[in-house]
């Protein structure tokens, strides 16, 4: 992932070389069609002529000494007022001699957990936070990969409100067009995903979904599954087809904590990607035009879609190549 503080994306930095080297631009212009200044866009290119595309990565800002930093007594110091106090680092800065800043810097250096977080009286950490502990990528395609329903309201034929507007008699309001449910299965590696519009999500549907899923999986080079992870929902957790499907592949199922969906946070995100890039991406005159728009999208989204978190390069880029 691009340091958050950096102007160009991986890809972009290859593009501005691209522009330079193969294609003979001049280093001013090219940085100002891509919004950096002449000497970053000249410092990019330096680079990749000394040390090819592994310069173009991504390197760390931390710089190679802190001299001012607070020293590991101090830190142990403003760990053990804590722990013993439970108090904040405004409560904590005159008891050790520290400036409150730069107690709250420790603490969240340590990973100490807010307050809020936990019991007055223990100190121990009684509510869950909105972010896991660990921030996780597996290493490989098909180590993990996570399921998850997301339901969506259908389109009344001509189109729905986006075109004619809110609804404005007592009929329009009541009038009740049904759910799709958009079934969504994420390589936790790569990112790779697989969705079907089914009319339900009960047991059978879900495990009839997973079975395609696999098998579009395993035609794009993720012949093996090894985990599958899905939160808590009834069709999940005592549907016996899926579990099943999920043994008989020689695979572990995975359930996230309860009221806890960050924990399947990659489909989550994907959910968010297809309300923006398809379900609401512009208006459609029927349910069945959008439908049929998914499996264009899906395809730009696998093979051409650049991604963030994968260095600005699609989900195929991470995949073997299949058998």
């Amino acid at each position: 992932m691009s340091h958050r503080n950096a102007r160009l994306t991986f890809h972009g930095r290859c593009l501005l070389v691209r522009r330079v080297r193969l294609e003979g631009m001049a280093i001013a212009h090219v940085a100002k069609a891509m919004g950096v200044s002449r000497q970053c866009g000249s410092r990019w290119v330096s680079r990749f002529d000394s040390e090819g595309m592994a310069g173009l990565e991504d390197r760390s800002s931390r710089p190679h000494t802190s001299p001012t930093r607070t020293t590991s007594d101090i830190e142990q110091r403003v760990l053990d007022a804590r722990a013993e106090h439970r108090r904040g680092p405004d409560w904590l800065a005159p008891e050790v001699g520290v400036p409150a800043r730069t107690i709250t810097r420790i603490l969240r250096r340590h990973g100490v957990p807010m307050l809020c977080h936990c019991d007055p009286m223990t100190g121990e950490v009684i509510r869950s936070s909105k972010a896991t502990a660990v921030r996780y990528e597996r290493e490989r395609p098909g180590e993990l990969v996570h399921m998850d329903v997301k339901k969506v309201a259908r389109i009344p034929d001509n189109g729905g409100w986006r075109i004619h507007g809110r609804a404005k008699t007592t009929a329009q309001v009541n009038a009740r067009t049904g759910t799709d449910y958009v079934h969504s299965l994420v390589d936790d590696h790569s990112r790779f995903a697989y969705s079907e519009i089914l009319n339900n999500e009960r047991a059978g549907a879900c495990a009839a979904f997973f079975s395609r899923a696999v098998a579009y999986f395993a035609a794009h080079g993720i012949d093996r599954i090894e985990r599958v992870i899905t939160d808590n929902a009834w069709s999940y957790r005592r549907g016996l087809a899926l579990e099943a499907l999920i043994s008989e592949l020689g695979a572990t199922h995975k359930f996230i904590k309860p009221y806890c969906p960050w924990q399947n946070g990659k489909v989550e995100r994907f959910n968010r990607t297809l309300q923006e890039e398809w379900i609401y991406r512009r208006p459609f005159d029927n349910n069945q035009e959008r439908a049929d728009a998914l499996a264009p999208w899906l395809e730009f989204y696998n093979n051409r879609r650049r991604h963030s978190a994968l260095g600005g390069r699609p989900p195929i880029s991470r995949l073997p190549s299949p058998p």
